[in-house]
């Protein structure tokens, strides 16, 4: 039997179908009955909710041990998912206790439960920093942790030395770090949102850049690599290096409306971060662009998808062509 954390977003909810679908045994874990609704409109959107009810639901939160322990009773493998992914700086405390202690968490119960294999889905932010010479990230590139890093980076990377301290006590784990994950079905969070702001009319773009794949080719690969015997590797997955201007582009004809039109330059999105600090402080909102989030969007990073395409042969789809394909998928929906 297969546990799959973080079921109820876009990567779970994508990765149960694909294992549904393979006639596969599912346990899955929630933290509250409403958030399931997610997962059952991403299979009526792919009609196939009668795979729906072959799901184990079990209530849990991977920050609450009391609750893991019924959820890995016979299981053989784990798909960890769950994460928080804010870039909000209020919410350091929340991304640590849930993505490094909520991770340590998961390597502790595999370890107990004497899993097979655990499979961490971490991301592109837990990679390396370029040194003066280098000009493309890959698995190798060092961290240098006396650059800046976003607070979601730093716990995705704290996280991974918790999967790697598992190997060390015997887990078999792999570490998939995908990039910017495009997928259907949760318009309302993560690049689902890209196409509701462009829809109702977003006006600026930056000419940043950053590495970009469909969610069906990260559980394409989680699934291969962990039916392989890989043990104690990551692998970037990214299908193409594109600017942020051709992705959102490249959804506004999608969508059929005009793209973003004003270019934000580093000033301008400068502004933009202090005014959304001062609205935040003032009426006590959650941040929507932080500093370092305003930095980013200026930094033009590429990464290499070269190992996994040399060790296990994974295509990824193009990506343009899928980006116009949700496209069609929001507008039907």
């Amino acid at each position: 039997m297969i546990l799959v954390t973080g079921a109820t977003g876009l990567v779970g909810s994508h990765l149960i179908l694909a294992l549904l679908e393979d006639n596969k045994t599912v346990r899955a874990i929630y933290r509250n009955a409403a958030s399931i609704e997610k997962t059952r409109s991403l299979f009526q959107l792919y009609d196939k909710e009668y795979l729906f009810k072959s799901i184990q639901w079990i209530p849990a939160d991977i920050t609450d041990v009391t609750s893991l322990g019924v959820a890995f009773e016979n299981i053989e493998f784990v798909y960890h998912c769950a994460a928080l992914i804010s870039f909000d700086p209020n919410e350091e405390e929340d991304l640590r206790k849930t993505n490094i202690e909520g991770t340590a968490n998961m390597v502790n119960f595999c370890i107990d439960f004497g899993i097979q294999k655990l499979c961490y889905v971490s991301s592109i932010a837990a990679l390396g920093d370029l040194k003066e010479h280098e000009t493309i990230i890959t698995e190798t590139t060092e961290w240098n942790p006396e650059f800046s890093h976003s607070d979601y980076a730093i716990s995705k990377y704290g996280a991974e030395m918790e999967v790697f301290r598992g190997q060390q006590e015997g887990l078999n784990v792999v570490i998939l770090n995908p990039g910017v994950i495009i997928g259907p079905g949760f318009w309302d969070s993560g690049s689902g949102l890209l196409y509701t702001k462009i829809k109702k009319g977003l006006l600026f773009y930056t000419k940043g850049s950053s590495g970009f794949v469909g969610v069906n080719d990260v559980v394409k690969s989680m699934i291969q690599i962990m039916k392989s015997s890989t043990n104690g590797e990551r692998f970037t997955v990214v299908a193409e290096n594109c600017t942020y201007e051709t992705v959102l582009k490249t959804i506004a004809n999608s969508l059929l409306v005009k793209a973003p039109k004003q270019f934000a330059n580093r000033w301008l999105t400068e502004i933009f971060w202090r005014i959304d600090w001062l609205i935040s402080v003032v009426f006590r909102t959650k941040r929507n662009l932080s500093k370092n989030m305003a930095e980013t969007l200026h930094q033009k990073h590429s990464y290499s998808n070269e190992k996994i395409k040399s060790v296990y042969s994974i295509t990824f789809q193009d990506l343009p062509q899928y980006l116009m394909e949700i496209g069609k998928l929001y507008l039907q929906k």
